[in-house]
């Protein structure tokens, strides 16, 4: 690690709020195995999950969540899990791409690389997408319970300080 990287992490917040949000037309809070492992992962790493939905993989639903939880002083980082395949249901992409302020190519091209050594050449499905509306940090993630570990644990969770700061910057 670098000498800045160090530096920026040292005066990054310890404890970030999360917001986690499930994108199914299925899912309930009793079968969301992925938003669990989400927020099981972000309270063991000693974060803080501020609130937690489950809504339909409709652009509208997807839409208002982001703008209400972006829209809070309480928040400082939205996880989605779901819709991000290609199935004709799954819009998390586009809707989250449209309202992104300033997006964060890499998180989706680690994402899918780290994929591609777990599950092989189906990982180029994966429209996992990242970046920053206004201040606050959004990225997405598939809904599966191990993508959701394999983006948090390998990439979400040791950056998730550095973000909230260099968003608020």
């Amino acid at each position: 690690m670098s000498d800045v990287s160090a530096s920026h992490r040292a005066s990054a917040p310890q404890v970030v709020r999360c917001a986690v949000v499930t994108i199914s037309d299925t899912r309930t809070v009793a079968t969301d195995t992925g938003g669990q492992q989400a927020i099981s992962l972000i309270e063991a790493a000693g974060h803080v999950v501020a609130a937690r939905e489950i809504i339909a993989d409709e652009p509208e639903r997807i839409r208002a969540v982001l703008q209400s939880f972006c829209g809070r002083g309480d928040i400082d980082v939205v996880l989605l899990t779901g819709g991000t395949g290609l199935s004709r249901r799954d819009q998390t992409f586009e809707t989250v791409t449209a309202m992104l302020t300033k997006p964060l190519p890499g998180y989706g091209e680690l994402f899918r690389m780290l994929s591609y050594q777990e599950i092989g050449p189906a990982a180029m499905l994966s429209r996992a997408v990242g970046g920053l509306i206004g201040t606050t940090a959004v990225l997405t993630m598939p809904g599966s319970p191990a993508a959701v570990r394999l983006a948090l644990e390998r990439l979400i969770i040791a950056e998730l300080g550095h973000i909230v700061r260099e968003a608020r910057r």
